[in-house]
């Protein structure tokens, strides 16, 4: 029997969210992989899947570093990868967990590409994003007629926030929370900060909503945090 991996996304944070197709893969898998960034921290996308496990599943929570370079792999992404394969090898159907959709900012992007060529099937089952599920939470619509879109990571730098910022009707910036202080600032200087909300971890329990960035907001920030906003007419 050949093995198979599927990359699933599980919506940000709401299980109801979740495909139908993403939960049939769950409850059908015999190994599922829990992807964590710190060691610290539990994987949210396995508290987010949790209600779907089958019973007796079993649950590999592997460390991914958050730096990723091809070339000069480190002992924790080529243990990872020999960890996977050796379950493909066995014939296991692998479920990887990814917070949002699995082609979106995802660290199974990166197994994706460590893995083609390894013979095993991959597949990729699609989740909802973050920034979806918020504007739809907020009725804020995101882009409509011929508005132009930007998705910016706030981990890209100054000078490339800026740019995208200077041309887009309406922006999502995505992982705000190492320089909120530039962001707003980058926000208020293309006119973009008047209409700017931010939601932390949406659809968990422990969502937060800052709906006034003008005024300031708590510095200390959680990665899964969200900005959206359109230009001020």
């Amino acid at each position: 029997m050949t093995g198979v991996l599927y990359g699933v996304g599980v919506g940000p944070g709401d299980p109801e969210l979740m495909t139908l197709k993403a939960i049939k893969a769950i409850k059908a898998a015999d190994v599922i992989i829990a992807p964590k960034t710190e060691k610290k921290e539990d994987s949210v996308a396995l508290t987010i899947a949790t209600p779907y496990l089958k019973e007796g599943v079993q649950i590999l929570k592997l460390v991914f570093p958050m730096v990723f370079v091809q070339e000069e792999l480190n002992d924790a992404w080529v243990n990872n990868k020999n960890t996977i394969l050796g379950l493909l090898a066995a014939g296991k159907k692998v479920v990887f967990l990814t917070l949002g959709d699995p082609m979106f900012y995802s660290t199974f992007i990166y197994i994706y590409k460590l893995l083609q060529g390894s013979g095993y099937p991959i597949e990729s089952i699609p989740g909802v994003t973050a920034f979806c599920a918020i504007g739809s939470k907020l009725g804020y619509p995101l882009a409509e007629g011929n508005d132009v879109l930007s998705i910016i990571p706030a981990t890209a730098s100054t000078e490339k926030i800026s740019q995208a910022l200077a041309t887009a009707d309406n922006v999502v910036l995505m992982k705000v929370y190492k320089n909120l202080d530039e962001i707003v600032r980058s926000l208020e200087k293309h006119d973009l900060l008047d209409n700017a909300t931010m939601i932390s971890r949406c659809g968990l329990v422990d969502e937060t909503i800052t709906r006034n960035l003008a005024d300031g907001v708590n510095k200390c920030q959680n990665y899964l945090s969200t900005i959206v906003s359109h230009r001020s007419v």
